[in-house]
């Protein structure tokens, strides 16, 4: 009769994992482009939008450069946090799962896992001013448009994150987070599309004299005059401002309910060429109604 065989007994072995908690004070090394999906967008894609016709196309003004700044931050509601600006979590926790491609001993997939930002979005201390650049549409033609954002040129942020130990240690959180303010950023037009080199950041103490200055200046009450104010950002942003307000007006569109905001450049409001182009056109629409023609 055969022997029946020995049985044998294997120990299954579980390793014990844990939740860690490390805590960065980061400040921005280029300038942070933020973009928020509207209002009026997430509703035409919530309930649908009819196409317009030449006619109503004519009747009506494509872009509203103030509303779209101000619509394209993302916000804290009320007076409960330090900040009026804010960024979502999901952003910072992608750098370090972009810096995990580059940087050799652990992958994407993984971090992605075992790495996470608590809450649904930071706070980011700085003040906004209003940018107008040439973008390309995603349609087949790469059709060119004027898109209108919030742009902070000295920024900073506290950012606490969550991660699985052992699998991860501070140390290899440290250096793909420091690795990912490089290679990647955060927001619009960051260096981990490639074409552009905005939101990258660096790691720094939390004493640090550029920090601790843009957090006492940059705070809630001087982001919601920058909201208010629509500083533009450059001289480029001031050009097509004034030509907007001036052509506004022109056209006597003033039942588009349009923000009209005469812009100011620097750190003290001056006399712009955008209020001197508005004057100019209520002159003119003045005299073509009273009949006596446009000066030339």
């Amino acid at each position: 009769m055969p022997r029946a065989p020995k049985q044998t007994i294997t120990e299954v072995q579980i390793l014990e994992i844990s939740q860690g908690t490390v805590e960065f004070a980061i400040i921005g090394t280029m300038p942070l482009i933020l973009n928020r999906m509207s209002e009026k967008a997430k509703r035409a894609l919530l309930m649908g939008s009819t196409r317009k016709n030449a006619a109503e196309k004519a009747a009506t003004v494509k872009h509203d450069p103030v509303a779209e700044f101000r619509a394209s931050a993302y916000t804290h509601v009320g007076n409960g946090q330090p900040t009026r600006l804010r960024f979502p979590s999901p952003g910072l926790k992608g750098t370090i799962k972009t810096a995990a491609l580059d940087i050799p001993g652990a992958t994407k997939a993984e971090m992605g896992r075992r790495v996470w930002v608590p809450g649904t979005h930071v706070n980011v201390w700085g003040v906004p001013k209003l940018f107008m650049s040439v973008v390309r549409s995603a349609d087949a033609a790469r059709t060119p448009d004027i898109r209108t954002r919030a742009i902070v040129t000295d920024w900073c942020a506290h950012v606490k994150m969550h991660f699985v130990q052992p699998l991860v240690t501070p140390r290899m959180i440290t250096s793909l987070f420091a690795a990912g303010g490089l290679l990647c950023g955060i927001g619009d037009w960051r260096q981990e599309k490639g074409s552009g080199s905005f939101g990258q950041f660096r790691l720094c103490d939390a004493a640090d004299a550029d920090f601790r200055k843009i957090i006492r200046e940059g705070g809630r009450a001087a982001q919601d005059e920058a909201l208010k104010a629509c500083s533009p950002y450059d001289a480029e942003t001031e050009e097509l401002l004034e030509f907007y307000y001036a052509e506004i007006l022109r056209r006597g569109r003033e039942k588009d309910k349009v923000t009209i905001k005469p812009s100011s450049v620097g750190d003290a409001p001056r006399p712009s060429t955008t209020k001197r182009a508005v004057v100019a056109a209520q002159a003119n629409k003045r005299r073509r109604i009273n009949g006596t023609g446009a000066r030339a």
